[in-house]
């Protein structure tokens, strides 16, 4: 809903500052004095187009604000604006704001967060719904048609998109599972050669690693062979050195008692005797580990470069050998089995596409229902908006299967007929003006509150109109706004003008060479005197204003 809406420089607005509450609110005001600057101004902040002509003279930029109440979670436009990343204050106002230079530049904003013309006309879309000379969204575009009577209808278009859904993605996996056994069929020799030779080789997750590490543990041993023997020497027999430390200790350990120092001499033996047998451990270990056995080099020389050699060919590295071995295995199976897959995805395929056809079926049943009923609402509309000869038909068209898709299974577009025998064709085609606003009327009281923007505005809906059409224009204007809708008319008919919660006039004024509009909030005298002047014209008369006060009457 619209809260507020600040001007600055646009045409002969100066600045102009107002405040919107929910409800029927009217603008008023002699011919010329500017309305059309009003929604112009409005516009430009809902994105559309940037006109220059727009900026006041000898001002360098125009730049309008509006404001509106904060949109709720889980709406169509809260998801808009977090899909763009532009944050929501809790509770905080939703603010848009656009710039216009005198020399063409201009610049959009959403909560002070700058973004594209495009975007802000997407997001004035969800705010504000303009009927009249500025339409060119809403109801006149088709393309929301459908969910406009899906939202009349209460229809659960949910269950339908998940049918659709879990058809394609089984449609998908069939296709994806065609496309595989194609392929290998294609390489099926070539598969059958690759999973025999892999086999074969049964190659195994870290083998290259072990066999590299064991032949260069092998090439270092026949290296320093001779030096080790030498080494080992030292530690064997009677005349090794371990066997020399214990004899020591032994003679030692009978004297350690003469003196504390021989003592510590034979605590220091046998650490010595214990390190040097470890040290015997490890070398026997080392020995045995880097022993060189020709054979088993060679052995492992040959199976490390096969390793490689075919890790080389199909382009993977060692260890991933075994898991090729599985992938292509899996893939030759595929080919055998591929008959037995291939019909249980099909049937899943064929049972997800029944039931998309039944929910659908069913969505679409639902739609021609609901669209009887709005075309019977719609034509009890039409003849107190003097449009007795014209008819409504919300047509429900099935599609072909091709176009089949998560909205169902049909085309919905709103059509008119304004004369006896004349062919119904879209609104934009047929109506235009004043007769068309009471047409977007009438199909806006008949869907109440289902769907489109919380803040509506007509321009001039009552143009060409008068006395009884007018009246029953306002009291529709006054039930809309009360079905929880916010609306703005712009209006010359008092009859429509007594009908509003709230009253804005909008003057223009000259001082000199300078032209200035207004615009005011009336009270309750205001209102009368406006209303009179609607009435009568330039010289308000104390009959007019008598007339007013009844219609004030009969409105409240």
């Amino acid at each position: 809903m619209l809260t507020a809406l600040s001007i600055a420089n646009i045409v002969l607005i100066e600045r102009l500052d107002l405040e919107f509450e929910a409800g029927l609110g009217v603008l008023t005001g002699e011919t010329g004095a500017g309305k059309s600057i009003l929604l112009d101004a409005l516009g430009l902040a809902l994105g559309m187009r940037a006109d220059t002509a727009l900026v006041r003279q000898g001002a360098d930029r125009a730049q309008v604000t509006a404001s509106f109440a904060p949109p709720a979670s889980g709406t169509a436009l809260a998801a808009l604006l977090a899909d763009n990343d532009i944050a929501l204050d809790p509770g905080e106002p939703l603010l848009i704001r656009r710039t216009l230079k005198a020399d063409g530049g201009s610049r959009a904003f959403v909560n002070d967060q700058p973004c594209s013309a495009a975007l802000l006309r997407e997001v004035g879309g969800h705010l504000v719904e303009i009927h009249g000379q500025h339409d060119d969204r809403g109801l006149l575009a088709p393309a929301g048609h459908r969910s406009l009577l899906d939202a009349y209808a209460r229809a659960d278009t949910g269950a339908v998109a998940a049918a659709h859904a879990a058809w394609r993605a089984a449609e998908e996996r069939l296709a994806a599972a065609r496309a595989a056994i194609a392929e290998a069929t294609r390489d099926r020799e070539w598969l059958e050669h690759c999973v025999a030779e892999l086999r074969a080789l049964a190659p195994q997750p870290g083998e290259e690693a072990e066999l590299a590490e064991a032949r260069a543990a092998m090439q270092k041993g026949e290296r320093i062979a001779g030096d080790l023997g030498a080494i080992m020497e030292a530690f064997d027999g009677s005349a090794g050195g371990p066997a020399l430390l214990r004899g020591a200790a032994r003679r030692l350990d009978r004297l350690a008692g003469d003196h504390p120092l021989l003592a510590e001499a034979l605590a220091s033996l046998d650490r010595a005797i214990i390190d040097a047998d470890e040290a015997e451990t490890k070398l026997h270990e080392a020995a045995r580990a880097m022993e060189y056995d020709p054979d088993r080099l060679e052995a492992a020389e040959t199976r490390l470069f096969e390793l490689r050699a075919m890790a080389r060919k199909h382009g993977v590295q060692p260890d991933e050998l075994a898991a090729l071995t599985d992938d292509l295995a899996a893939r030759l199976d595929a080919i055998e089995g591929g008959s037995a897959g291939l019909a249980k995805l099909e049937a899943a395929v064929a049972e997800s596409a029944a039931a998309y056809t039944h929910a659908a079926t069913a969505l679409s049943d639902q739609r021609a229902k609901a669209a009887a009923r709005l075309d019977a609402a719609v034509a009890g509309e039409l003849a107190p908006l003097k449009l007795d000869a014209a008819r409504f038909r919300t047509l429900v068209e099935r599609l072909p299967a091709e176009r089949w898709g998560a909205d169902g299974i049909d085309r919905v577009e709103f059509l008119i007929a304004t004369n006896p025998g004349a062919p119904f064709a879209p609104f934009a085609k047929i109506a235009s003006g004043g007769e068309l606003s009471r047409f977007i009327l009438a199909l806006k009281v008949a869907l109440a509150e289902e769907g489109g923007a919380d803040t509506i505005i007509f321009d001039e809906i009552d143009r060409g109109v008068g006395g009884a059409v007018a009246s029953a224009i306002g009291e529709r204007l006054a039930r809309l706004a009360g079905a929880g809708k916010q609306l703005l008319a712009v209006t010359h008919s008092p009859q429509v003008a007594a009908k509003g919660a709230a009253h804005f006039v909008i003057a223009k004024s000259s001082e000199g060479t300078v032209t200035r509009t207004s615009v005011h909030a009336l009270d309750e005298a205001g209102r009368r005197e406006e209303i009179a002047r609607m009435l009568s014209g330039a010289e308000v008369t104390e009959e007019a204003r008598a007339q007013a006060e009844r219609l004030l009457e009969v409105a409240a």
